[in-house]
């Protein structure tokens, strides 16, 4: 599998049939209803940033992308989405599909492990993580000024997940990088729930922020390794200007502090 890393377990649990590959709609798949404006013309209004602080080291700003921002990744996503080392359901050890579609950038990501190559699939090197990303990443860090100069956080892997219409994510903990830098969150499309439990639970009480399409949420510190999860996505409510077939896309940036 080439340069593979465990998860804090210590030990590599892993499904013996592996993940499936899937395919994006084409451009210009759009949910029942929902038009195409484009952005040939003027940029559509969108209200200014607002920053929210949920909990301890979390940060949620509204607003944060630019329609032409948000329909630059979108266009980014399909390039990475394509095979070798493409989009596809990961699946869990205990051999169950996720119904999120993942593609990931600099590692591999797998439950529970990381590695440079796409093993639970094809086998191919994985993507690179590209430059403008990591800019974008370190941009993110800088607006929301907590966790100190932005220009040393390296972040070196993007796990990107597309929930289809039903699609949902599990309470899960990032566990697998001994990294305790923050976590970068990029959401687009349709809005979701995102749930965040303790550092030591996934039980409740719950902290739910609603993301929706260029919003962002940065979350490190104290609650860097924090349950969280996306129980709830609204279908239909993705911008009609986004080229982004029905559902919602998020992009988790993160520096892993694997060599």
């Amino acid at each position: 599998m080439g340069s593979l890393k465990t998860s804090q377990l210590g030990r590599i649990v892993t499904s013996r049939l592996g993940g499936v590959p899937t395919v994006l709609p084409p451009p210009g798949t759009f949910a029942p209803g929902q038009l195409s404006l484009g952005l040939g013309g003027d940029e559509p209004a969108m209200a200014a940033p607002d920053t929210a602080v949920p909990l301890a080291d979390v940060v949620h700003i509204r607003n944060w992308l630019t329609p032409a921002e948000q329909n630059a990744l979108v266009a980014q996503f399909r390039r990475w989405a394509l095979p070798p080392a493409g989009l596809r359901h990961p699946r869990m050890p205990t051999g169950h599909l996720m119904s999120v579609q993942s593609v990931c950038l600099g590692w591999h990501w797998q439950p529970y492990l990381y590695s440079r190559t796409a093993g639970d699939t094809d086998g191919a090197p994985v993507k690179r993580l590209p430059d403008d990303m990591i800019a974008l990443a370190r941009r993110a860090v800088a607006d929301v000024a907590l966790f100190g100069d932005a220009r040393t956080f390296e972040p070196d892997a993007a796990i990107v997940n597309f929930y289809e219409p039903g699609a949902r994510l599990g309470l899960h903990q990032d566990g697998e990088e001994p990294s305790d830098a923050p976590v970068v969150t990029i959401s687009l499309g349709d809005t979701c729930t995102f749930r965040m439990a303790g550092v030591d639970r996934r039980t409740g009480p719950f902290t739910d922020v609603e993301l929706r399409s260029g919003d962002l949420l940065v979350f490190g510190g104290s609650n860097r390794r924090i349950f969280h999860g996306v129980p709830k996505v609204i279908d239909g409510t993705s911008p009609e200007w986004l080229d982004l077939p029905p559902g919602r896309l998020s992009i988790t940036i993160r520096e892993t502090g694997l060599e």
